[in-house]
């Protein structure tokens, strides 16, 4: 995808007031396969960082040292390693941590062309519990991403295709662990396109018929597919999106209550207000106050030596 990957030592995009930086993935060179694996001191210091930030890419995670927490999406998981965990594009995460250790697996949508629906995969991965592996399922992980990491670094002219396969063996397993959804028996192409715009809130589509017309369909066939494929409404899964970044921005920005409310969508502050006490309980100035202890951003354009974490 055009904009997901940098050359090595790009610095990082400038950001505005109340954005987040967006990680891009480094790769050697045009044509270079968007992909990279290896340690967190081999990718480099911004693969632990401690300030909120988006990717272009995905990110599994295996840790398999350290103690703290990992906070995705505004849901701090407690480190208890060994323990997996997948990042998608457009989630916020960041480091509470000492003593990390374990590697990373990066890469953009591109990569897997030849297993689309390792996608839905991902996405269902997305969303389960960073719960800690036990030692047979732990030790397997971490041989195969193991192999990864020697297949990527021997490289060659037939590297790539053993990396995407390898890649979609280690997908398919960690779709058998337990705590992962069951993937939906009528899932469809477009409830999976709904997920992926729905993830980029940059993108300004805050109601379903925005969505709706991005896709290309209408507003009752979304919500029949993404129904089918998620058991939710189309409808609810706009709020949730809505009141996530209006919550990010709350928490993490000193923007006032008109200026969220403008960025999220909302003409009207005092019926964003409405809005936000209806879908959290709180008024957006009370969550301000007492929605989380989230620590300062700190915006460190340091490159790593793969890429961006």
């Amino acid at each position: 995808m055009r904009g997901t990957t940098v050359a090595p030592g790009t610095a990082c995009a400038p950001v505005g007031a109340g954005e987040l930086p967006l990680h891009r993935l480094e790769v050697p060179g045009p044509g270079a396969m968007p992909f990279a694996v290896g340690t967190f001191d081999a990718v480099g210091p911004l693969s632990r960082a401690a300030f909120p930030h988006r990717h272009t890419f995905h990110e599994i995670v295996l840790v398999t040292g350290g103690s703290g927490a990992h906070v995705v999406d505004l849901t701090r998981w407690p480190l208890q390693p060994p323990q997996f965990g997948v990042v998608t594009p457009g989630q916020v995460h960041h480091w509470e941590a000492r003593g990390l250790t374990g590697s990373l697996v990066l890469f953009t949508d591109d990569f897997l062309l030849d297993h689309p629906a390792d996608r839905e995969t991902l996405r269902r991965l997305r969303d389960r519990p960073w719960l800690p592996l036990d030692e047979p399922e732990g030790s397997r992980t971490a041989r195969l991403i193991a192999e990864l990491e020697e297949e990527f670094r021997r490289g060659g002219a037939d590297s790539e295709s053993v990396l995407r396969a390898l890649l979609h063996v280690l997908i398919v397993r960690a779709g058998r662990l337990p705590g992962t959804p069951a993937t939906p028996a009528r899932a469809r192409a477009v409830a999976a396109e709904f997920a992926e715009l729905a993830e980029q809130p940059e993108l300004g589509l805050w109601s379903v018929r925005a969505h709706a017309e991005r896709l290309g369909v209408t507003p009752g066939y979304l919500t029949e597919a993404v129904k089918a494929a998620t058991g939710r409404t189309a409808a609810e899964l706009v709020r949730e999106a809505r009141t996530g970044e209006a919550k990010r921005f709350l928490l993490r920005t000193d923007l006032s209550v008109r200026q969220i409310a403008s960025r999220v969508g909302f003409a009207d502050p005092a019926y964003f207000c409405r809005f936000f006490r209806r879908e959290t309980g709180l008024s957006p100035g009370g969550f301000r106050r007492t929605g989380d202890t989230a620590p300062e951003i700190h915006h460190d354009c340091r490159p790593p030596s793969i890429a961006r974490g």
